[in-house]
């Protein structure tokens, strides 16, 4: 993925060398140009293509977004209303990410969601224990973690 990156930089630098035109409107041209050459040539390129794991990233941010702003509405309901939060608790996540990266970056976006935030990971690095401020059925967090950021974090670093 990076050689891919790299080449399309430099397409992109040589087009703006070559149309001796040295504008933000030449590179972006050349950094299309060069999108669409590597798109063309991609079975001889190593790894899948590029573009489509950053398509991917900006659906996980935004996944991320959608994430936030719906945690957020909750939490105004449960500051405003005149009921005391239901059942705050901390639940065992089971992780299918193996690496350091994968676990850092779910354990952030979950603590940056309003209403969660991640504790501890277990030695094995199998379990991540989460505390949530309203804890109805604990499988329906496991389902949602992992059909929203868990999901998303494997289409972006596998």
């Amino acid at each position: 993925m990076a050689f891919q990156i790299v080449i399309n930089l430099i397409i992109a630098v040589m087009w703006m060398f070559l149309s001796e035109s040295y504008t933000m409107a030449s590179f972006i041209t050349g950094f299309l140009f060069g999108v669409l050459l590597l798109l063309l040539l991609r079975r001889f390129l190593p790894g899948g293509f590029y573009l489509t794991r950053v398509l991917k990233a900006i659906k996980l941010i935004l996944v991320f977004l959608r994430e936030m702003v719906m945690s957020n509405i909750e939490m105004i309901k449960y500051i405003y209303s005149p009921r005391p939060i239901r059942e705050p608790g901390i639940f065992e996540y089971p992780l299918e990410l193996k690496t350091d990266w994968e676990i850092t970056i779910l354990s952030s976006l979950i603590s940056l969601t309003p209403g969660t935030l991640s504790i501890a990971i277990s030695e094995d690095k199998s379990k991540l224990y989460i505390h949530a401020m309203n804890i109805e059925n604990v499988d329906d967090e496991i389902r949602s973690i992992k059909e929203t950021f868990e999901k998303g974090i494997m289409e972006v670093t596998r």
